[in-house]
């Protein structure tokens, strides 16, 4: 008697997970994302992760004219994400959408970023973490004209005001407000730009 998974379902199984993570891959999938992001005047500069071509024909990504995304960018979730216009986002940046995220425009954000409006729910301790699903704390945004460095992260429910600077590997867990230079983790504003 085998007491391994019964071969139909598994194999069943592995076609799907395949089908799933190769799809982006896949050329057809890819020259229509870059006819999707040429439509909008955005430069993919390599490829860009997640499912930003279902997310482009579903309504729930908008890219601003003159976007710029570096190679392995990763735009993800079940929400929306606003990218406002000239806004460059570098390589490895992560952005994931439970209900709504917004990055101004001509915004920088530094190699391996995440901005996200979810965290993952822990709440339960007979379930596994990746099955007890997603909370948020609400939407997040960033104002038109920042600058985040390297590694920042930005966490749910967070405004940071337009002309901010945040500084590399800072982790921004509450709002920060115009015209500030934060740093830290948590993340406090050090001075004003003002």
């Amino acid at each position: 008697m085998s007491t391994g998974p019964p071969e139909v379902g598994w194999r069943r199984e592995a076609w799907r997970t395949w089908r799933w993570y190769r799809r982006g891959r896949l050329p057809w999938n890819r020259l229509a994302l870059a006819h999707e992001l040429a439509r909008r005047r955005v430069h993919a500069r390599g490829r860009v992760l997640g499912e930003p071509l279902e997310m482009l024909r579903e309504g729930r990504l908008r890219l601003g004219s003159r976007v710029l995304l570096e190679p392995d960018v990763w735009l993800t979730g079940a929400g929306r994400i606003d990218v406002g216009e000239g806004t460059f986002l570098n390589l490895g940046v992560m952005v994931a959408a439970l209900d709504h995220v917004s990055i101004g425009a001509h915004c920088m954000l530094a190699n391996g970023c995440v901005v996200t409006d979810a965290d993952h729910a822990v709440s339960d301790p007979e379930l596994p973490v990746p099955w007890q699903g997603f909370v948020s704390r609400g939407p997040t945004t960033i104002g038109d004209n920042c600058w985040l460095g390297a590694h920042t992260v930005v966490t749910s429910g967070v405004t940071i005001g337009e002309r901010c600077v945040i500084g590399a590997n800072a982790t921004v867990t509450h709002d920060i407000p115009a015209w500030s230079v934060a740093v830290g983790s948590p993340a406090r504003v050090i001075r004003s730009l003002r």
